[in-house]
């Protein structure tokens, strides 16, 4: 001490001279921990909201699901219920369940009048008759059409038939029974099928007969006998089913003149129709266009030696 010597007691220095570095250290460890104490908070708050959105996304999803099974099944209920009406075969069985026996009685019946306008007269309700007759009208009409040396060429008649016999018997009938319901008749289409149906065995007899037998006074004969006993027929039944005399006058004088008349356009008139629609969609038969040489006729010596001497004298 006496000599100026500078010595340091590091006994007596104070402990404290190292607390700022310690204090700097815990305040370093602190903010790590609280960067660290965030980051897992924001973590686990990005993955609430992860599970949250993911929640809707399957809650959404599950509800499209359900909505598309639910209209599924919807659809499909509608879908069978719709096959089972249609292709049901209850539902025809009630109109085609006959008897051989009954369609025969029922074919004598439409060819015996009956007069009965008192009580309404009962109709048969089946079509499994009336479609066979239209079908047999159509194979009659195929046979006719051979039977009159009736030119066939690329194509067949059996649509034409097919189309004028069921246009006949599908379109009269729901114009009559449009008629019967003006005029209060008591009739059903089905009933008014079935009628108009039965009605064209007389049809059938008569074209049979005739297109093999061609004499138009035996054609008359059965026109008026075959075909008119099938005509008053069913306008007997009409007549029994209709209130009033005009109403009568109307509805019977219509279907009695279509039923006639379309019997006389079977016989003279369906095969020129059918041959003039041939001509027209498929052209007329004839032989294709040729060029022919024509002969120059041979002049003689006597002719060119006067016409030599013509020229020469003008000359």
């Amino acid at each position: 001490q006496g000599g100026g010597s500078a010595v340091i007691d590091m006994e007596n220095m104070d402990d404290t001279s190292g607390s700022s570095f310690e204090d700097m250290g815990e305040m370093h460890q602190r903010m790590k921990e609280e960067e660290e104490e965030e980051v897992e908070g924001d973590a686990a708050a990005a993955e609430e909201e992860d599970g949250e959105f993911l929640g809707m996304k399957g809650l959404q999803g599950q509800l499209g699901r359900q909505v598309a099974d639910q209209m599924w099944q919807v659809g499909k209920r509608q879908a069978s219920r719709a096959f089972s009406l249609y292709a049901n075969i209850d539902i025809l069985r009630p109109y085609f369940d006959v008897e051989p026996i009954q369609v025969r009685a029922r074919l004598l019946e439409s060819m015996i009048p009956v007069k009965m306008i008192n009580f309404p007269q009962k109709i048969a309700g089946e079509l499994y008759g009336p479609l066979m007759l239209v079908f047999t009208l159509v194979a009659i009409l195929l046979h006719g059409m051979k039977t009159s040396d009736t030119i066939i060429r690329e194509g067949t008649l059996m649509g034409t038939a097919i189309g004028t016999c069921f246009g006949y018997w599908l379109g009269v009938s729901s114009f009559i029974y449009f008629l019967a319901y003006l005029c209060n008749a008591q009739i059903t289409m089905v009933q008014m099928l079935s009628l108009l149906g039965y009605g064209l065995f007389g049809h059938c007899i008569t074209l049979f007969v005739t297109y093999n037998i061609h004499f138009h006074s035996l054609f008359y004969i059965f026109w008026l006998g075959v075909g008119g006993l099938s005509t008053l027929r069913m306008v007997a039944v009409l007549v029994s089913r209709t209130v009033g005399h005009t109403q009568r006058l109307i509805l019977c004088g219509t279907l009695a003149a279509l039923h006639m008349l379309f019997l006389l356009y079977l016989h003279f008139a369906y095969h020129k129709v059918v041959e003039g629609i041939l001509d027209t969609l498929e052209g007329p038969n004839m032989p294709p266009f040729q060029r022919v040489a024509r002969d120059i006729p041979v002049v003689s010596n006597a002719v060119l030696n006067a016409t030599a001497k013509a020229i020469a004298l003008t000359l």
